[in-house]
Formats: C-alpha cells, structure tokens, sequence
C-alpha cells in the first residue's frame, strides 16, 4: 500500500525562537539606558522570576543553566572524590559540572517511557555498588527530560533519608508543576535555562534558584570572581569602589541587555507553554493510532508538562528512526534526536567504564526517540505538514 501524500508545500523548521515587538523594545531600551551588563534590569528579573514560582525562593540570574549547575553544585559542598547521581538520559552539561568539582558523575538508568530518573532506580543503582563508592554520594540531579516533571517528592525523600543535596536540571521545565508545586520549589536548588531553543529565550543564559538563603548567598559570591558583595554599582557613587575577595570564584553573571529579554517573555510565559502544548496534542491526536510509533506520555493530574519537546519514539528502531530524520528533511520537516546518552559519549563511557547493558531504559529510549519541531509561532499548517509527514516519512524509513 503507497504512502498517503503530504498535501501541504510548507517548511517547518525544527525551532524558531519566538520574539516580539515587546523583546526588541526591552533590549533596545537598555541598549540606550547606557548600562548593558549586569545591573537593574537584572535584578528585576531574578524578582519577577520568583513571582513567577509563587514565591518562597530566591533566584540568581546567570550566563547559562551549566553555570546554573555548576555554582548550585558547589554551594551545596560538592568536592573532590565525591559521587553525584545523574541520569545517562541527558546533555553532557548535566555531569560535566561534577568534573568541574572534582568530583564524578554515578550515572544511572531512566523510565524509558518518561526518561526521567525514578526514587526507586536511583535506590536500586546506588544500593548495588561497592563501598566506599555507594557512600560517597553527595548529591541528586534529576533531569525532567522534555519537559515532564519528575516524581520529586520521591526523590526528595530518597535523598534526604541518605542526606544527600538534590540540585534539579530544570533545563526542558520552565514552567513545569509537580503536584501543583512549581519546579524549583522542590529541590535544595534548581538550574534553569534561556537557551535559544528553551521555553523563555534570552540567546544565552539562566537562572539558579534556591529556598535556602545561606545557599544563594554563597552562589551570589561565586557567581562574580568571588566578591564578597554585588559590585554591578561600584561606578555609580565614589565610595562604591571598594570590594574584597573571599573566594575563587567564577564569571558567571547575566547582562542587562539578556535579561531584558528574559523578563519581556517572563510576561507572556505560561501563553508560550500553552501553545506548545496545543500542538503536542494535535500530533498526539495525529499520531495515537500510527503502527510503530509512540507519542509521549502525558502529565499526570495535578501535574504541569512544559513541553519542551515532543519526543515521538519509533519502535521499529534505531535504524529506521535515522532514516525516518532524513526523510523529514527531504519533507522539509526538521527533526532531532535528544539525547545521545551519557553511557554512549567516549569520554563518560571509557572513564567509567559504562556498558550499554546497564542502562536498557535509556538505550531503548535512544533507539527510539525523534524530536519534531514544537514552538510557540508554528502556524496551523505547520503543525498540519508535521503530521502528514512523519507517516509519510515513516513509510519511505521502512523501504
């Protein structure tokens, strides 16, 4: 039987970045303001930021969501010799801040079907290593990949039952909920990010936030070369020039001109998430009934997915997933693949010795998985060509 024909002659990018009129009026009015680098702007929206969590957190605006990591993970105490827990089913980002430290990455397996770490694997991985190995972690990151919450309560308590800190990767789950709960109000500290293709853009940069204030106190020293003080207005008075250094520290601030960015999308966020999700379920809706495939698990009730990604997984496999992104592109439909796992990358697979085997949930979600395009100004014949394609393509994958 012969593939149905893709009637619309419409390109679909794999993303395109959702900027207004308001975006560029923000960052052209700081570019006149004279003051482009870190300074009031940002600080407006670290604030508006923790609104937007409902409070009860303080929030430090940083030059990307690994910075984020990075500090979040130092302030907790992470040190040399140290183990983190992480998922293989994520960016290198999420385990090369561990190195930073001097410390190492314990990668552990994932749900396939959510790609998320689960209380009970991370038990499971740790409780079967050798000591002193399973008694030197110190810390939790779970990822919530695509944009699906984690079972943070599960998490939470797992981790503070061992009395280890938990540092979330909130990098696909800006604004996700978990039980009613925001993202970034469950974990020790949680990293976001603005990256070009996330779901708030500043280009580049991020966001750490913290419940605890001795945690954003220390992330707010190393955040700028370890200065004991922010020192954004030290020309704007002639006794403002004064500073000591209290630690080594990092460059890791946000300029006015990204943040500006940043808080004229914060205004129109959740109108962002809402559309992604309309257009994750229109595939869902297209897609449900095509043999081999499987669209991606809804969140539960109570729970908020920011839809990041639509992550589609093809069961018939690795290879005729590489096939089906091909015949996308012919299509004129961008696709990814996220992630390439970390039990796969050379430099985590040969330095800790990782064998595919140990990780069936997240080498299976690999084989499978294929990213279509979902952004905020997709047209309705966008998201039309995207769902007549992918059966098309999925046709032509199979020979």
């Amino acid at each position: 039987m012969s593939a149905p024909a893709v009637t619309a002659d419409v390109h679909v990018p794999f993303h395109v970045a959702s900027i207004d009129d308001d975006d560029v009026a923000a960052v052209v009015e700081v570019l006149r303001s004279g003051w482009l680098t870190t300074g009031p702007v940002a600080a407006q929206f670290e604030q508006a930021f923790s609104a937007q969590l409902g409070g009860e957190v303080e929030s430090l605006a940083v030059s990307s969501c690994t910075a984020a990591l990075h500090l979040a993970l130092e302030a907790v105490g992470v040190g040399p010799g140290d183990q983190v827990v992480v998922p293989s089913y994520t960016f290198t980002a999420t385990a090369e801040v561990v190195r930073y430290l001097g410390a190492h990455p314990l990668v552990v397996d994932v749900d396939p079907r959510t790609g998320n770490l689960t209380a009970e694997g991370v038990a499971r991985a740790v409780d079967e290593l050798p000591q002193p190995i399973g008694s030197a972690v110190r810390a939790l990151v779970p990822v919530h990949f695509a944009g699906l919450p984690c079972e943070m309560e599960q998490l939470c308590a797992l981790a503070e039952s061992r009395g280890w800190a938990v540092v979330d990767d909130a990098a696909h789950a800006l604004p996700a909920a978990r039980r009613g709960i925001p993202v970034g109000r469950y974990a020790d500290a949680t990293a976001f990010s603005f990256y070009a293709t996330k779901p708030l853009c500043t280009g580049e940069g991020g966001m750490v936030v913290t419940r605890h204030a001795a945690l954003a106190e220390r992330m707010r020293v190393m955040r700028l070369h370890g200065i004991d003080r922010d020192v954004f207005d030290r020309y704007s008075a002639p006794d403002r020039w004064r500073y000591a250094v209290v630690a080594p520290g990092f460059k890791y601030n946000l300029s006015d001109m990204a943040a500006a960015l940043g808080l004229s999308q914060l205004t129109r966020l959740r109108a962002m998430r809402d559309r992604r999700a309309e257009v994750a379920g229109a595939y869902s809706a297209a897609l449900a009934g095509e043999e081999g495939l499987e669209v991606p698990p809804e969140a539960a009730a109570g729970d908020l997915h920011a839809w990041h990604l639509y992550a589609l997984r093809v069961l018939d496999g690795p290879d005729v997933r590489n096939r089906l992104v091909r015949e996308l592109g012919e299509l004129g439909v961008g696709a990814s693949v996220h992630f390439i796992p970390l039990h796969e990358q050379p430099y985590y697979r040969d330095s800790y010795g990782l064998e595919a085997a140990r990780f069936p949930g997240a080498a299976r979600l690999f084989d499978q998985e294929v990213s279509l395009p979902l952004f905020p100004g997709m047209t309705e014949a966008q998201v039309e060509r995207v769902a007549e394609a992918v059966p098309v393509a999925l046709a032509r994958a199979r020979g």
